[in-house]
C-alpha cells in the first residue's frame, strides 16, 4: 500500500468522525511517519511503512477519540503540551482568559497568583513564560493532571516559577496571592456533549454539578473569603445571569464579563473590595 492509497482509505474511515477527514488523515500519518505533511505529498507513491500501525491510529480516531490523546500532544497558544487521557485538552478560547489576566498582572504589577484546576498546565505555563518574575501556585484535585502538568512545566524549565499542589480548589493555598485564575468544570450534569468529549475527556474537568455553576460559585466565595483582590474564570455560555445575581448577593467591587470569538459569553473578571 502506498502513502497515497493509505490516505484515501483513511479519509473514508474518518468521514463520520471528523469535520476535515483528509486533514486529520494526513496529521495522523505525519505523526506515524514522524514527517511533516509536505513529505506525504512528495512521497505519495512510496510504500507505507507499518500500515497496521497507521490503521490502528485511524481506527482510534474513527471511534471519536480526540486526535490530541492519540498523538499525546496539544497545540495551545504558542506552545505544544503533552496531554493524555485524564487531562482536559486545552481549548483556543482559554487564550482569551490568559490575555485578560496578563493585562491585570501587567497593570497591577502582580507577582504571585494561584491557578485552580491546572490540567495540562496550559494557563500557568503561558503566564509564567510571559512574566519571568511571576510565581504561581497551581492546584488540581486529580493526580493525572498534576503528573502531566509537571512534565510540561519541566519541559519549559519553569519549575522555579510554578509550584504544583494536590488540592480541592485553593484549600491547600495558605499563603497570600493577588489573583486567582481558573478554567473550572462548569457544565451541567445532564448536558449532552459530543462523543469525542464526554466519552474520552475527564468528567472531573467538565461537569460542575447538577446545575453546572456550583463550583464557580464556590470559587467566588472562597476567593472573596481569603481577601484576594482578583478572580478570573471561564464559564458556560448560559451562566452570565446566575453569576451576576450571585455576586450581587455576596457583594463585589466589580464584575466584567467577556465573550469568546463566536460571540458567546465565556467568562468573567471579578475585583473584590
Amino acid at each position: 500500500m502506498t502513502i497515497k492509497e493509505a490516505l484515501f482509505r483513511a479519509r473514508k474511515q474518518l468521514l463520520k468522525a471528523c469535520e476535515r477527514p483528509q486533514f486529520e488523515a494526513e496529521l495522523l500519518l505525519s505523526h506515524h511517519l514522524k514527517q511533516d505533511r509536505m513529505y506525504l505529498i512528495t512521497h505519495e507513491n512510496d510504500v507505507l511503512e507499518d500500515p497496521d500501525g497507521y490503521e490502528t491510529l485511524v481506527k482510534r480516531r474513527a471511534t471519536n477519540e480526540p486526535y490530541e490523546y492519540i498523538v499525546g500532544n496539544a497545540s495551545f497558544y504558542d506552545i505544544n503540551l503533552a496531554v493524555e487521557s485524564g487531562v482536559l485538552i486545552p481549548r483556543p478560547e482559554t487564550e482569551i482568559l490568559i490575555e485578560l489576566v496578563a493585562e491585570i498582572i501587567e497593570k497591577e504589577k502582580i507577582t504571585k497568583i494561584a491557578e485552580i484546576g491546572v490540567g495540562s498546565g496550559a494557563i500557568s505555563i503561558v503566564l509564567a513564560r510571559k512574566f519571568p518574575e511571576l510565581k504561581i501556585i497551581a492546584t488540581d484535585i486529580c493526580e493525572t493532571p498534576i503528573k502531566v502538568a509537571e512534565e510540561n512545566i519541566d519541559r519549559f524549565g519553569l519549575a522555579e516559577q510554578i509550584e504544583l499542589r494536590h488540592s480541592h480548589l485553593i484549600d491547600a493555598v495558605s499563603e497570600p496571592v493577588e489573583l486567582v485564575v481558573s478554567n473550572p468544570p462548569y457544565i451541567a450534569e445532564d448536558f449532552l456533549l459530543e462523543s469525542n468529549v464526554v466519552d474520552y475527556e475527564p468528567k472531573e474537568a467538565l461537569f460542575g454539578g447538577r446545575v453546572g455553576d456550583e463550583l464557580l460559585k464556590q470559587i467566588i466565595t472562597d476567593v472573596k473569603a481569603r481577601g484576594i483582590k482578583w478572580l478570573a474564570c471561564e464559564m458556560g455560555y448560559d451562566q452570565k445571569e446566575p453569576i451576576s445575581e450571585f455576586v450581587n448577593e455576596i457583594g463585589v467591587k466589580s464584575i466584567a464579563f467577556y465573550k469568546d470569538l463566536a460571540g458567546f459569553d465565556r467568562g468573567f473578571i471579578i475585583q473584590f473590595p
